[in-house]
């Protein structure tokens, strides 16, 4: 699907859908110091590296570098428990947990490239509960870029894929949002680089609040200079 230019402001949604790692919480520094340590035992650049593992499972991220003798299921394993002892730094993005608590839990839920226990580790580290809804790296066969998390997290919330918001960080995610026919938001808080995108872009939550009308549905509503 093309990404439309209007901007999501000008909308209303059934729901939205978060991805976590760098749209919720910063959990750059924690995963960077697992994958750094884990490229340099396989021999590879570090700095080149480092930039690719973002918004992928990490299987997915371990199969597409195709080295031999490494089994990606396995290696996952391994990097999801350094990660889950690993989560020193993790804080919320600005805004973020009061925006979240402004919504009704029926209407949005957590879409994460993270298995379930470092998604919830994640989240207790940052501050941010666990929601009722809650789509992780175990839930589908594909990850991202494949539109199947955001497809299932959608189908759990009863509503059409293509009646929400999701907000995203990494190109991986965005992918995803693009083709399960969604309206994506682009959080900016952790880029090193600006992203070239047609996607509306905001830096966090802060300045942002929501208003939900007679039929349920969520608009966003941005404070001037926000």
């Amino acid at each position: 699907m093309v990404p439309t230019t209007s901007t999501v402001f000008d909308k209303n949604y059934a729901a939205f859908l978060f991805d976590m790692d760098g749209t919720l919480l910063n959990s750059t520094l924690a995963a960077e110091r697992v994958w750094a340590r884990w490229a340099e035992r396989h021999g590879l650049d570090v700095k080149t590296f480092l930039p690719t593992m973002h918004g992928a499972r990490a299987v997915d991220t371990v199969r597409r570098l195709g080295l031999p003798g490494v089994d990606p299921e396995e290696e996952a394993v391994k990097i999801t428990e350094a990660e889950i002892i690993d989560v020193e730094g993790i804080v919320p993005l600005p805004g973020a947990a009061d925006f979240l608590k402004s919504l009704p839990s029926v209407k949005w839920a957590i879409v994460t490239s993270s298995p379930l226990e470092l998604a919830k580790r994640r989240l207790a580290a940052a501050g941010i509960p666990v929601p009722v809804n809650l789509v992780t790296a175990e839930d589908v066969k594909v990850g991202k870029p494949s539109p199947d998390c955001y497809l299932l997290a959608a189908k759990k919330l009863g509503v059409e894929a293509a009646d929400c918001l999701v907000f995203e960080d990494a190109v991986p995610g965005i992918l995803a949002g693009d083709a399960a026919g969604t309206d994506v938001m682009v959080i900016t808080a952790t880029h090193t680089h600006t992203i070239q995108t047609a996607h509306t872009t905001i830096p966090n939550y802060e300045g942002l609040s929501t208003h939900i009308d007679r039929e349920g549905r969520i608009s966003l509503i941005k404070e001037n200079g926000a």
